[in-house]
């Protein structure tokens, strides 16, 4: 599998569905880090594989402390299990976090992918559960909103370790942050970012998310993916 062929099957996973939901995602986010490693490994295979560049990309996705803040966690997972750096970056005096990815060139543009099909999967859940609850104070829709990203965040993370720990040794390699990314990285300052959303959490709407996020059947994605 060469590098376009690799992104390409990525690009067409994430479009099989018309618009984005948390079921779609399970699959979706699943099967991609597993053609992902698949590639790594005919990548290794080959003696003539190219030495890739470290590519820096800023996103058009901001969150604060106050609105969406469940996405910073959320790009710090989809980086670390893409094999990227996720970070975050705001002017001097302004709230707004505009998140990035560092990574090896075929990498981070997939990472990039699939980090906006994830968060659009989150906002698709928490459109409608506004639309829900429209009827109770903002405050409240909001505690709801920001438990469910954070369960999903959740979710997904236990997700990645399930099929790491089931299917290491089908693919013959675990997915590691390359040495050239962390050292274009060491820039980035480490300084943690925590919202007071996390301390005033929905049980039932983070477990809602959590559920989405872990369950999956990439078997059936694939299926249809190929017929």
């Amino acid at each position: 599998m060469d590098n376009k062929d690799y992104r390409e099957k990525i690009r067409k996973l994430l479009a099989l569905a018309e618009s984005p939901n948390e079921h779609e995602a399970k699959a979706a986010l699943l099967k991609a880090r597993q053609l992902m490693a698949e590639h790594k490994l005919t990548e290794r295979e080959c003696k003539d594989a190219e030495k890739q560049e470290v590519k820096d990309i800023r996103t058009d996705i901001t969150c604060s402390k106050r609105r969406n803040p469940w996405i910073v966690h959320l790009s710090a997972v989809i980086g670390e299990n893409y094999c990227c750096k996720g970070y975050r970056n705001r002017r001097y005096g302004e709230q707004t976090n505009y998140i990035g990815f560092i990574g090896l060139e075929d990498d981070v543009e997939v990472c990039v992918s699939i980090f906006k099909y994830a968060v659009d999967c989150v906002l698709s859940e928490i459109k409608r559960i506004k639309k829900e609850n429209s009827c109770y104070y903002s405050s409240y829709v909001k505690k709801i909103c920001d438990s469910y990203g954070y369960g999903f965040v959740s979710g997904v993370s236990e997700a990645f370790r399930k099929q790491q720990e089931e299917n290491e040794q089908g693919w013959g390699l675990v997915l590691v942050m390359p040495q050239e990314v962390i050292e274009a990285s060491q820039h980035l300052g480490h300084k943690e970012f925590k919202s007071r959303a996390e301390e005033d959490i929905s049980e039932s709407a983070y477990a809602k998310g959590f559920y989405d996020g872990e369950e999956f059947d990439p078997t059936k994605r694939l299926q249809e993916a190929q017929a």
